[in-house]
């Protein structure tokens, strides 16, 4: 305490921030990526390309509509609900999802592994499926790996999550009470001073976006309080999560079936009245227990710009196609909540606010890579006498400069080898969407498993080098396996720009890739040229494979 406030925020930031940060930055790369999940969803399903140019949103809802009941009532005619999203500007395809009554004896796993498999794309133009559809959960399984991890259950994903978002906050906030000229270094930057010109950066890439990583780490929590914090529910509802949620969220309430068969009325007249009063197309369509007495059918509405994330919806009965209700409105607590949650996701957002919150993400996952450099750095320059005489650094200096290369350089080569998976797997393998994450992670495991064995400055460029390749060779990869390539996508019909938007920013993150690992080498062909000066030419070898 003699080192006063500010000295103990600087020791409390350092620590809860490195000891997450590489969880962390998988949680920013894929929560980044998110904001466009619809547009990396359309890049990889380029049998929707044709759908896409063909701008098929300017189709009546109501036909788009009949398609799918259509197709559902011939697929999944038990189902105990039905999801139908509708063509808008950023989903040129009708897509239809269904759920059945769980089996006994089945997991969570694999009733999640079973939903993934109960969906159809359909084209809104024919009504027909989409032939050779491959099998992806493209930017859906980056939006949930943000929140849900992988290879285990979501509770324990979320779990695991909100102790790294807690451990954020506390560094976001230490870091702003510890760094008393917080406003002024933003403005500078100092290269090639080491140590200083890491701190510069951090600081910079922190303070720039400052606002957005606050809201965007106390909104993660938010949205997820009722699993973080449970004594409230316990002491009031006695552990009764279901009657504190239909307390706190009456607009929730979910009607039983009746289990006796009734026919669905036709969905038009029900559109129509939903389209009049909202005057918009209506986005989605949620059917519970359809073909049955007590079926009902929630029209949706495109969020637009309001902050909240539930859309207002109308409910009608399944059977009369009368209006059951509209969308109620919420408690105060509801309101907050909702308010919280709808600015995590960003989903009001237009162009240019999106564009804005996936650059604020990305100054978030240099502002976590930084860091973790910064620490770096600093722990090597305290060995620096150890290593001229010959020595070595410690562990955990050696642990985390390898961590860091397979978190930093790594994770692109992950995301790279995700998208280039996507076209180069078959169409027909078995669980090919499984397969695609499977690609993923196997590439994260050889990065870091590379960077344990030998966490040099070599290892540095060559996987920087490599997701330089993978990323900058996508818009290469996309012209020779469709022909929605760069040329035709750019130029070409509204509904394929996003399509080339991808092109473009994948090939832009690749040549920053590619920038640093020339930086790098040239930085240690300097270093090269002054210690072949030196009169100590073996020291300087060992300090430089060390660092």
């Amino acid at each position: 305490m003699r080192e006063g406030l500010r000295q103990s925020m600087a020791w409390l930031h350092t620590w809860s921030g490195l000891l997450v940060c590489w969880v962390l930055l998988l949680i920013f790369m894929a929560g980044t990526s998110a904001y466009y999940r619809d547009e990396i969803t359309l890049w990889m399903k380029p049998e929707l390309h044709a759908a896409a140019a063909a701008n098929a949103t300017l189709l009546p809802t109501a036909a788009s509509a009949a398609h799918v009941v259509a197709a559902l009532q011939e697929r999944a005619p038990k189902a105990t609900a039905w999801f139908i999203g509708l063509p808008d500007e950023r989903n040129p395809a009708i897509v239809a999802s269904w759920t059945l009554p769980p089996k006994k004896g089945m997991s969570m796993a694999e009733r999640r592994a079973a939903f993934r498999k109960q969906n159809v794309t359909l084209d809104p133009v024919s009504g027909l499926e989409t032939p050779n559809a491959r099998d992806t959960r493209g930017g859906e399984f980056l939006y949930r790996m943000h929140f849900d991890l992988y290879y285990m259950s979501a509770i324990w994903g979320r779990w695991i999550v909100g102790i790294c978002a807690m451990f954020m906050l506390v560094a976001i906030i230490s870091g702003v009470i510890t760094h008393k000229r917080i406003f002024k270094d933003f403005f500078t930057f100092r290269p090639k001073k080491g140590q200083r010109s890491w701190l510069d950066a951090h600081n910079a890439t922190a303070v720039l976006a400052l606002p957005f990583h606050l809201m965007i780490t106390y909104t993660g929590i938010v949205t997820l309080m009722f699993m973080y914090m449970g004594a409230p529910t316990q002491a009031l509802y006695k552990g009764d999560q279901q009657a504190m949620f239909a307390e706190v969220f009456p607009d929730n309430e979910r009607v039983k079936p009746a289990k006796v068969a009734a026919p669905l009325a036709d969905f038009g007249p029900m559109l129509a009245q939903a389209q009049a009063k909202w005057g918009v197309p209506v986005a989605r369509i949620v059917v519970s227990h359809p073909n049955d007495a007590n079926a009902t059918v929630q029209l949706v509405r495109p969020s637009g710009q309001q902050l909240s994330n539930i859309e207002p919806s109308m409910t009608f009965s399944g059977v009369t196609g009368a209006l059951i209700s509209s969308t109620a409105e919420p408690s105060g607590v509801s309101s907050m909540r909702r308010a919280f949650y709808g600015l995590h996701v960003a989903h009001f957002a237009d162009t240019v606010l999106r564009a804005l919150f996936f650059l604020c993400g990305l100054a978030g996952c240099a502002m976590v890579a930084t860091g973790a450099l910064l620490w770096g750095v600093k722990e090597r320059q305290k060995y620096a006498k150890v290593v001229a005489q010959g020595g070595r650094v410690g562990f955990g200096v050696r642990l985390v400069d390898a961590l860091n290369i397979g978190a930093i350089a790594g994770l692109p080569i992950a995301f790279g080898v995700y998208f280039w998976s996507n076209r180069l797997l078959p169409l027909a393998l078995e669980n090919r969407a499984a397969m695609e994450a499977n690609c993923f992670f196997m590439a994260w495991g050889a990065a870091m498993l590379l960077a344990q064995i030998r966490p040099t400055r070599a290892m540095w460029r060559f996987q920087l080098i490599v997701g330089a390749l993978l990323l900058a060779g996508l818009p290469l990869l996309n012209a020779f396996t469709t022909t929605t390539h760069l040329g035709a996508t750019l130029f070409g019909p509204a509904g394929l720009r996003a399509v080339a938007a991808f092109d473009l920013v994948t090939f832009a993150l690749g040549a920053l890739l590619g920038y640093a690992a020339w930086w790098l080498k040239r930085k240690e062909q300097k270093a090269a040229g002054k210690g072949a000066g030196s009169a100590r030419p073996a020291v300087t070898i060992q300090t430089r494979e060390a660092a």
